[in-house]
């Protein structure tokens, strides 16, 4: 009498065709966003920052605005980064700027992340007059230039306010939710009519119960992706303002390190090491946020995740993903 054993596991007859070793489907379809190198890569850089931010002037070994050192010395032992023109110790003013720069990053991306998402989903679901109102505004804020209104408002608030992160983050985030209002509300118009938001609707649930409840979490990895962009957006636009001196230079970030090396011209007198360090951490935080958001991408879009897992597969089995003219490759069973 024959014991029962369990069915085995299906594997792929094209890689067994090859003889090549054979995948289980279940290690080929699992695609976790934390596994995509993009993402890890990205995540470590944005840990790496937050932590920077944090404990930067904590850890700085000068006064970033004290000016006792020699000026103009190349980076060595005693200064890491180099002194400036004025004497001051360049390391000092990253590790100091880089808590303003990323404070007011995170609070911008999160007033207009907030402000984007109650607008886009409030105007796509109820529609009518109140989709037309928002939609307007949204439209209004698109088609202001952002910089010039931001030096405008800036212009009008007191003296003591521009070195209020805060408040410098929340008037960055007015012209940062337009964008965002209109990609969720397009969104939302396509999933009000859904089986489970009519459902919802029958059985008398509240409208902000089904916005929040029903419709919202079905948003979150294009949210993701949204905080993200305005993330970046955020942090360029502080720079730039800081850079073009609209804010209190007295504070130290990475803008105000290169409103100072323009303003002693730095770049004509070849001393490199006062605006490479702060541009250089600039560029990596922008390339932290884009990897992250290209992961999210990957998860949102079914084609890029077949790509990502079938790409994972051509490489376990040892096969070109590159195929040849007038050929496309076929892997059988892979569904």
């Amino acid at each position: 009498m024959s014991s029962l054993t369990a069915p085995p596991t299906p594997e792929l007859p094209g890689a067994m065709a090859a003889g090549l070793p054979a995948v289980r489907p279940r290690r080929v379809r699992a695609l976790a966003l934390p596994r995509s190198g993009k993402v890890l890569f990205g995540l470590g850089i944005m840990v790496a920052f937050l932590i920077l931010a944090v404990i930067g002037p904590y850890v700085a070994p000068y006064n970033p605005s004290a000016t006792a050192f020699t000026p103009g010395l190349h980076p060595g032992a005693a200064h890491w980064l180099g002194t400036t023109l004025l004497g001051q110790d360049v390391l000092s003013q990253l590790l100091v700027g880089a808590r303003p720069t990323i404070v007011v990053g995170l609070v911008a991306g999160v007033i207009a992340t907030v402000l984007s998402t109650v607008i886009g989903v409030t105007a796509g679901y109820i529609g009518g007059a109140t989709d037309e109102g928002l939609s307007l505004a949204s439209n209004v804020f698109l088609a202001i230039p952002g910089l010039p209104l931001l030096i405008v408002i800036d212009s009008y608030l007191p003296q003591g306010a521009r070195s209020n992160y805060v408040l410098i983050g929340a008037v960055i985030a007015l012209t940062g939710w337009a964008w965002g209002a209109r990609v969720l509300r397009a969104l939302t118009l396509s999933l009000r009519n859904r089986d489970f938001v009519e459902a919802s609707r029958i059985i008398g649930e509240k409208r902000w119960r089904i916005i929040f409840v029903e419709v919202v979490p079905n948003l979150f990895a294009v949210l993701a992706s949204s905080f993200l962009f305005t993330l970046l957006y955020s942090i360029g636009t502080y720079v730039a303002l800081a850079y073009i001196g609209v804010i209190d230079t007295a504070r130290w970030n990475w803008g105000t390190m290169l409103f100072w090396a323009q303003a002693n011209n730095a770049p004509i007198a070849n001393q490199w090491w006062w605006f490479v360090p702060p541009g250089l951490c600039i560029a990596l935080v922008g390339t932290g946020l884009a990897l992250l958001n290209f992961g999210i991408d990957e998860f949102i879009n079914p084609r890029l995740r077949a790509a990502g897992v079938t790409g994972r597969y051509m490489r376990k089995v040892k096969l070109s993903n590159r195929p040849r003219l007038g050929l496309t490759p076929v892997i059988e069973g892979f569904r």
